[in-house]
């Protein structure tokens, strides 16, 4: 446990009714009680009113910083799991930079780097890695979805997941390093043979787990929706609706929106990012011609479409053209805009999928279509009800760890099988932050009794 005692404004700086001030270190007490002469520290966990005061001026007024709200937590049961003092006091700037420089003033304190009070709970096994990305993920999440998934996160979901899998991969390790390590001694037999069972088993979980089409991922930075169409088809005009802002520019002239032009959106507490588009046309200057080629990167990378039609541009039938037709898939909403000028009910039974009547300029139909949007945001992104994992570092060690179990099952030694759940155990241990060559002893002494 580190020395220093720590201290920091935990509060968005600048002007507000209370701020937040946290210190974290053996001096956090002393800190308290430097600041408050006369009056006892508080007990553990509880709250008191008290006068703050800078020890460098004598008694009076000047002396005097503010009124503040002051509590104490005793480690190992704080935040950081070292003592910890907050102190809540107004949020003015002048009291807010006075304590800290007071703070800094005083013998066995620094002002914490970025993070270092989630990084001391980290440290002192208050967190582990996947709680510490969920409070991370609380912190910046703006949506219903979000705010789900970091909560979950940090409550320990998913570390519970893979901290599961990696004890029982550390069980079977230790029976394997038993069996190599300790032939001598009075062991069941083909122990060896007895884990294949148990590696196939976690290989599986984690393959299923891994094959949720970066569900957890999006939800952090959004699904992505890709708005495309012919030059002046409303594409701009649309997305300025869902945004309920003018956020891409409209204009009559073909060919105004020549890059992607992208808009964060709460879309029925999902994140979403919507991605005006350049016309779909073959002609136009290199720049326009960019852009289309730009917007057709972006429609095949989304991971929805909106395809906006102009209604004058359908068939006698009531079809799509060829060349816009081509640009739907199972993954794209037809939105037929400019249903305002039609003189009868438009007819949209020939479009193959989802689709709906618009107008930009009215607004008709657009509650609708944010509707079915809605629904086919949640249908990608609601899940299954298992933790997601939610970031590709996460990724990366468990499909490293899932490959190592491929190698030891097909392993032709004991020795080689042995190294590679090893390096799968060590690889889950990286998403947690949790690697112990001790948990394998304790479980090859507990379990065998070696050597009683």
């Amino acid at each position: 446990m580190s020395r220093d005692t720590i201290f920091a404004l935990s509060t968005v700086p600048g002007r507000s009714g209370v701020a937040v001030i946290r210190i974290s270190g053996p001096e956090a007490r002393g800190a308290l009680a430097a600041l408050t002469p006369g009056d006892p520290v508080p007990a553990d966990r509880r709250a008191r009113l008290r006068q703050l005061k800078d020890p460098e001026f004598g008694p009076g007024f000047g002396d005097v910083i503010d009124q503040a709200l002051v509590l104490g937590f005793a480690g190992p049961r704080s935040f950081s799991g070292e003592d910890m003092v907050e102190i809540h006091c107004h949020g003015g700037r002048a009291v807010v930079d006075r304590l800290l420089s007071v703070l800094s003033r005083m013998p066995g304190l620094r002002p914490a780097e970025p993070g270092e009070f989630t990084r001391r709970a980290f440290d002192n096994g208050k967190l582990d890695l996947t709680e510490v990305e969920g409070l991370a993920d609380l912190i910046d999440a703006e949506t219903a979805a979000q705010h789900r998934q970091a909560l979950r996160q940090m409550d320990g979901a998913l570390g519970r997941l893979y901290d599961g899998w990696r004890q029982t991969l550390s069980r079977a390790l230790a029976y394997a390093e038993a069996d190599l390590d300790f032939p001598d001694e009075d062991l069941p037999e083909g122990i060896t043979d007895t884990i294949a069972p148990t590696l196939a088993g976690i290989g599986s979980s984690i393959r299923a787990h891994l094959a949720d089409a970066r569900r957890g991922e999006r939800v952090r930075s959004g699904l992505e929706i890709a708005v495309l169409g012919r030059p002046n088809a409303g594409k701009s005009s649309l997305v300025n609706l869902l945004a309920q802002r003018d956020a891409a520019i409209v204009s009559a002239v073909a060919g105004t929106t020549r890059d992607v032009v992208e808009v964060h959106l709460d879309l029925g507490g999902y994140a979403v990012v919507v991605a005006d588009t350049a016309g779909m046309r073959e002609i136009g200057d290199e720049v326009e011609l960019e852009g289309v080629r730009r917007a057709r990167l972006r429609a095949d990378s989304a991971d929805l479409r909106v395809l906006v039609v102009d209604a004058a541009d359908l068939d006698a039938a009531g079809g799509l053209p060829d060349d816009l037709a081509e640009l739907c898939s199972r993954d794209t909403v037809v939105a037929v805009n400019k249903i305002d000028r039609l003189v009868g009910p438009v007819t949209l039974s020939a479009i193959e999928g989802p689709a709906i009547g618009v107008s930009a300029v009215s607004g008709a139909g657009i509650s609708d279509l944010v509707e079915m949007l809605v629904s086919m945001v949640r249908d990608r992104l609601s899940g299954d009800g298992g933790p997601p994992l939610t970031r590709a570092r996460h990724r990366d060690a468990l499909a490293e760890c899932a490959d190592a179990l491929d190698r030891a099952m097909a392993a032709p030694l004991p020795e080689l099988a042995a190294e590679d759940v090893r390096l799968a155990v060590r690889a889950l241990g990286r998403v947690t932050g949790r690697v112990d060559v001790e948990d394998i002893l304790d479980i090859v002494f507990r379990d065998f009794c070696i050597g009683k």
